[in-house]
């Protein structure tokens, strides 16, 4: 008999605020949720989710980090963003091929995947890589391109700049450009078709791609499975892929063409 996992979905959008956040999980709950979903703003806004939706009875399931005790969560799809980080350091390894090199970081927001990415990223640079500035862009492409603006002004030796997304990197490149430092290879995460694109005509080098349909899909599987009492993985990982010119071609679709 084939199984029915049909859902009714309701969304919200916190808007990188932990405020909104706790704030969202609160309005889901007074509509009696059979679980949430929860892509969260950071780690200290995820405490406060799982102790609100434990004291609700709410099951709450994770995307991209979980807590270190997962006794008290539905289940997680989780990038290992950890590896995301080192996949593009690797590329530089690569590419600087044993050469002296300054490296720029454009952060996300502080705290969760932000912190994982920069991590896993500085850890997995060579030896002869020297990071010379490491600034928030907040995942917001205005941000990112004023912090770009003032880290190549500082040094405008730069060779290369980790950017944690691809819509923050876009901006980048414009600051980059603009201050004349065209020659600064850009490192980025998602594969987004626009993130392909900018691939094969160079405005990018090196992204990784973390597919968001696959986690979304993924998530929502595990969750109605788990909460059915079907077999599932309670912790479950999104592929994740370097994606440069040379196989932008085959990368794995990261989101549907109806953008869910």
């Amino acid at each position: 008999m084939a199984q029915n996992n049909f859902a009714r979905i309701r969304t919200a959008n916190s808007h990188q605020d932990s405020a909104t956040e706790l704030s969202n999980i609160e309005n889901m709950i007074t509509h009696k949720v059979d679980a949430l979903i929860v892509q969260t703003v950071d780690v200290v806004a995820l405490e406060d989710d799982i102790a609100k939706a434990r004291t609700a009875g709410t099951p709450i399931f994770l995307t991209s980090v979980a807590p270190d005790d997962t006794s008290g969560i539905l289940g997680a799809v989780l990038v290992d963003l950890k590896k995301v980080g080192k996949l593009d350091a690797g590329w530089i390894r690569r590419d600087a091929a044993g050469k002296d090199v300054k490296v720029g970081i454009v952060a996300g927001a502080p705290g969760a995947a932000s912190d994982l990415l920069v991590g896993g990223f500085t850890k997995g640079l060579p030896a002869s890589a020297d990071v010379v500035a490491n600034q928030p862009g907040m995942f917001d492409p205005a941000k990112a391109r004023n912090a770009a603006a003032h880290m190549i002004h500082a040094h405008p030796d730069l060779d290369y700049a980790f950017v944690a997304n691809e819509e923050m990197a876009f901006s980048v490149r414009k600051a980059f450009d603009a201050a004349g430092a065209k020659d600064v290879k850009i490192v980025t995460v998602n594969g987004t078709d626009e993130g392909l694109a900018a691939l094969k005509d160079g405005r990018l080098s090196a992204t990784v791609s973390n597919s968001a349909a696959d986690t979304g899909e993924l998530a929502v599987e595990n969750a109605i499975d788990l909460l059915r009492g079907r077999k599932a993985k309670k912790i479950a990982k999104t592929p994740a892929e370097l994606i440069t010119k040379d196989n932008a071609d085959t990368a794995p679709l990261y989101c549907s063409a109806d953008g869910y």
